[in-house]
């Protein structure tokens, strides 16, 4: 009996054969190939992880895991490199503001990550990065849509039906030219979400109920049938902070102000909502002000200054941040109706903000613009005399430290102050979030890593002396070769805001 099979080779269907792997298969085997990790807490956990820019490293990078924590379950990996956020591409943006989205994501985060070998790799071969995140999710992928209908005449616009053999799926037919057509909602359309509700976990009669009881308005997210087959190609939930939300009706809007003679010109109250709530209200604006020009509007909610949230903050906080912000300071406002839309959705509505500064046309409209004679164009004037706001700070330690955390940003000099704890002993001192450090304790740590300088505060017992300086001034000051001292501070008490402290 002959024991070994014949094998006639077929050149179509190829042979399994290392030998005979072409040149394209081995440049697919050695492209790097980013992982998809979805951490989802429940109340009273943490994700469990700490996201860092380390000095002389490039990228954000995943430290700290909790053992057993909710990143290291969902297959986080020390030292992973963090390319997008929620399919928010995130490689090229600054660390705070990454932080900011992770933490107004809520309890649900998608992150897209390179291991540090695949990372380093990609970037030392000028891999665009960008690219290589589209391409994980496919052909033709969309992401899902936020789509609010208001009802007109006839209704809402919409047919629900399930999907047939798809437990827990559900399809939408909108009407041609009603509300939900308006709304965003296309034919054919898988319907994900409803009014902050997951259909999966929801029966057709239960989605038929909901869709009655709403009177007048309803949000939903849906996509298309083809994008939601990538979701569930890479074992990923469609979630609203993916969402576009060009139709949503309130959408925060992020101002940049630079403060006048006399000030900003606005006055900021603290109110509470009818449920108890406590919010910081723009009550004035002041015509041809710095505020006007800037577009704050009157009976709209201060939700953050300098992207920090004032939802926790008394109101001389809130004011003491504005008015250590210098002559400048960026505002997050909105409507009060938007806030209690965004807690009935379950949503932060900080997902959302609109830059008015990007360029939106709707925005633009608003702008009041008055003719200016036309002036000869005069060389930029590199030398402007500013005024650092350098301070040394005495840092008491508090029962939970000292109350702030530190950072550092790629290719930029100096460790930061990071995040200032509300109330705690660095902010009573006198540490803005964004502060470059200068010394600590005397000792000049200008140009030593990060991990270095936390462990000069580590060891410095319960008192802590920090000289630190705005980054705009510190930048000014090495600009300029002026040496970096106390006496270049202008008192806080001299600078003038037209806020009042009521």
């Amino acid at each position: 009996m002959e024991l070994t099979e014949r094998f006639t080779f077929n050149p179509k269907e190829g042979i399994d054969n290392p030998a005979m792997v072409t040149a394209d298969d081995t440049e697919a085997a050695s492209k790097p190939s980013p992982r998809v990790c979805v951490l989802k807490k429940e109340e009273g956990e943490t994700f469990g992880f700490r996201l860092r820019v380390e000095r002389g490293q490039q990228g954000h990078i995943i430290r700290q895991l909790d053992s057993l924590g909710v990143a290291e379950r969902s297959g986080l990996k020390d030292g992973d490199r963090l390319l997008e956020v929620n399919e928010m591409f995130v490689d090229n943006v600054e660390h705070m503001e990454v932080a900011h989205r992770i933490q107004v994501s809520g309890s649900h985060l998608c992150f897209l990550v390179l291991d540090k070998k695949a990372y380093e790799q990609a970037v030392s071969e000028g891999c665009d990065l960008r690219e290589l995140a589209k391409a994980s999710r496919g052909e033709g992928w969309r992401p899902p849509r936020l789509c609010h209908i208001t009802r007109d005449a006839p209704g809402l616009g919409l047919n629900i039906q399930p999907v047939d053999g798809e437990k827990g799926k559900f399809t939408v037919s909108s009407v041609k030219g009603g509300a939900a057509e308006r709304a965003g909602v296309k034919k054919g359309d898988r319907l994900i979400w409803i009014d902050g509700a997951m259909v999966s976990e929801l029966t057709h009669s239960a989605i038929s109920k909901m869709v009655k009881k709403r009177n007048n308005h309803m949000t939903v997210l849906v996509i298309d049938s083809d994008s939601e087959k990538s979701y569930a190609r890479r074992k990923m939930p469609i979630l609203p902070a993916m969402a576009d939300a060009e139709n949503m009706p309130y959408r925060p809007r992020r101002l940049h102000l630079v403060m006048g003679p006399e000030g900003y010109g606005f006055l900021l109250r603290q109110e509470k909502t009818g449920t108890g709530r406590s919010v910081h209200m723009v009550t004035e604006v002041d015509k041809d002000s710095p505020a006007e020009l800037g577009r704050v509007k009157e009976g709209e909610m201060l939700l953050e200054v300098n992207g920090e949230s004032t939802e926790s903050l008394s109101h001389n906080q809130v004011v003491g941040k504005i008015r250590q912000s210098g002559k400048q300071v960026t505002l997050t406002t909105m409507p009060p109706q938007g806030q209690d839309f965004y807690t009935k959705l379950g949503l932060s509505p900080l997902l959302f903000c609109v830059d008015v500064t990007s360029g939106n046309p709707e925005e633009q409209k608003e702008i009041p613009v008055t003719p200016k004679p036309a002036l000869p164009p005069v060389e930029p004037q590199e030398d402007v005399q500013i005024n650092p706001n350098v301070r040394r700070c005495i840092v008491e330690r508090g029962c939970a430290g000292f109350g702030f955390h530190l950072g550092c940003v790629q290719q930029k000099p100096g460790t930061f102050i990071s995040q200032v704890a509300a109330g705690g002993p660095g902010e009573m001192s006198g540490l803005l979030q964004g502060d470059v450090v200068v010394e600590v304790n005397g000792q000049n740590v200008e140009k030593e890593s990060v991990e270095d300088v936390i462990l000069h505060v580590k060891r410095e017992g319960d008192t802590l002396s920090v000289l630190v300086v705005d980054q705009k001034g510190y930048d000014w000051l090495k600009k300029n070769g002026k040496q970096i001292t106390v006496n270049k501070l202008a008192p806080i008490s001299e600078v003038r805001n037209n806020i009042y402290l009521s």
